[in-house]
C-alpha cells in the first residue's frame, strides 16, 4: 500500500511542500494530494495589483504538478480529524472524506478584523483573489477626487497605498498607522518612504488606532473622522480556524504549534507550514506571517517528511532565517530592507527603481519556485518499509 500524503492547500507553502515531496519520494510508493479550492496557484504577494486593475498571470495547478505525480483535488476544507486520520471535503458532487497517513496542513491565513466593528460590513481587503477582485471593481467606480482610506501601516498596507495611489493619481488616498510610518524599517528607509508617499499625494496619519469602519470611512480611537468612501483593511492576518477545532495543540492565534521540522507538537503524523504553523525562527522568536517564512517552512517539512519516511536518521534543516524585506513602493519605487536572522532592520537598503526590480525579480522567482521546488538532481528514494503509526516515534 502506498503512503498517502494529503496537502491541504496550494499557497506558497503548500504548493512547494508537494512538489518537493514529489521530487524527493519514489512515485511507486507515495500517493500525493493536494487540496485546493482554486484550480490555480494564486500570487498573494500581487493582490494588490490584481486590486488596481492590472493582469496577472495565471499558473494552473495541473500545469505546474504535470508528470511529478502529484494529484489536484479541487474541493474546500470543511474538517480534519486527526485521530482517525481523515480530511472532510466538498467539491461540486458534494461532501467526501480523504484519508491520510501524512498531513501537510497549509491552509493559510485571512484578513483579520480584529474585532473592530464595520470591517466586515464596510471594508475591503487584498488577502485573497475573490477580495482583490472586489476592490478591484469598487475602485474602478470611483469617480475622480473619491477618496480611499487603507488602515495597516505594514508591508500589506504600504504596498495597496502607494499602488493604488499611483494607479489612480486622480484619487485622495490615506493610509492609517498605529505606530510611525515604517517605523521598524532603519533612517534611510523611512525617510525614502515618507518622500515617496509625498509624491504620490498620500496623507498619513501616524499613531492612528482605529476603533471603528463605517460605510463613508473610518473613526479613531480619540473619536476622530477620516472620511473614505473606500476603506482597504490590511490591519494583519488571522489563520483559519480549522486547526483549532481539532485536537491540535494550537496557539492562541490559532496556528498549529511546531517543532523545528515544521512537525506538529501533539500529532507527528501532521506537519504545518507557512501562516498556519507557528514555528521558531532565530532567537527564539516566532517567524511572522508572509512568503518569505512559507517558503523554508515548506522545504524543511517537505524534506523531513522525506527523510523520516526513507528511514534516514538525519532531518535536513532549512535555513529559517530572514535575509530581506521587499516592499514595492508601486511600479516604479520600492524599498529592499536588508535584515538581521531575526529580522532587526541592517543599515544596508536599496531604494527607489533598483529596489523595485529586485522586488519584481523575488515575485516571480517565488511563483517559478512552485514549478521547481528543488533546484539541483535529487534522486527520489524508496520509502521504508514501516507502518505510519510507527512514524509517530521517529525522531
Amino acid at each position: 500500500m502506498k503512503h498517502r500524503i494529503v496537502v491541504l492547500g496550494a499557497g506558497y507553502a503548500g504548493a512547494i511542500a508537494a512538489g518537493r515531496l514529489a521530487r524527493r519520494l519514489h512515485p511507486d510508493d507515495v500517493d500525493i494530494t493536494v487540496v485546493n479550492a482554486a484550480g490555480d496557484f494564486v500570487e498573494r504577494v500581487r493582490m494588490h495589483q490584481l486590486a488596481t486593475g492590472q493582469d496577472l498571470t495565471r499558473h494552473e495547478l495541473s500545469e505546474v504538478y504535470a508528470g511529478t505525480g502529484v494529484r489536484v483535488r479541487l474541493a474546500r476544507v470543511g474538517a480534519v480529524d486527526v485521530e482517525h486520520r481523515t480530511v472532510a471535503v466538498t467539491d461540486e458532487r458534494g461532501a467526501d472524506e480523504l484519508a491520510y497517513d501524512t498531513l501537510v496542513y497549509a491552509l493559510g491565513s485571512a484578513a483579520a478584523d480584529h474585532g473592530v466593528p464595520g470591517v466586515a460590513e464596510h471594508a475591503y481587503d487584498v488577502s485573497g483573489r475573490p477580495s482583490a477582485l472586489r476592490l478591484r471593481d469598487r475602485l474602478a467606480h470611483l469617480a475622480a477626487g473619491g477618496t480611499v482610506l487603507v488602515v495597516g501601516g505594514g508591508l500589506t498596507g504600504l504596498e495597496a497605498a502607494t499602488e493604488i495611489a499611483e494607479a489612480r493619481p486622480d484619487l485622495d488616498v490615506a493610509i492609517a498607522a498605529r505606530g510611525g510610518l515604517g517605523d521598524w524599517l532603519n533612517e534611510k528607509a523611512r525617510q525614502h518612504l515618507r518622500g515617496v508617499c509625498d509624491r504620490l499625494g498620500i496623507t498619513v496619519h501616524e499613531h492612528t488606532d482605529i476603533a471603528r469602519v463605517e460605510a463613508n470611512g473610518a473613526v479613531t480611537g480619540d473619536g476622530r473622522a477620516i472620511p473614505a468612501q473606500v476603506t482597504v483593511w490590511t490591519a494583519g492576518f488571522a489563520v483559519h480556524p480549522i486547526a483549532a477545532a481539532t485536537t491540535l495543540t494550537v496557539a492562541a492565534t490559532g496556528q498549529i504549534l511546531v517543532d523545528d521540522t515544521m512537525r506538529s507538537v501533539s500529532h507527528p503524523d501532521v506537519y504545518a507550514v507557512g501562516d498556519a504553523g507557528l514555528a521558531a525562527g532565530p532567537g527564539g522568536r516566532p517567524l511572522r506571517m508572509s512568503c518569505a517564512s512559507g517558503t523554508p517552512m515548506a522545504w524543511q517539512a517537505a524534506d523531513a517528511i522525506a527523510a523520516r519516511l526513507t528511514g534516514r536518521t538525519r532531518i535536513p534543516k532549512a535555513p529559517l532565517r530572514y535575509f530581506n524585506q521587499c516592499i514595492s513602493l508601486g511600479r516604479r519605487d520600492g524599498i529592499i530592507q536588508y535584515v538581521t536572522a531575526d529580522d532587526r532592520a541592517k543599515p544596508a537598503l536599496l531604494t527607489g527603481r533598483l529596489a523595485a526590480r529586485y522586488k519584481e525579480v523575488v515575485c516571480k522567482g517565488a511563483a517559478w519556485s512552485i514549478s521547481h521546488p528543488i533546484f539541483y538532481p535529487v534522486r527520489r528514494r524508496r520509502v521504508a518499509s514501516i507502518r505510519p503509526e510507527s512514524l509517530a516515534t521517529t525522531s
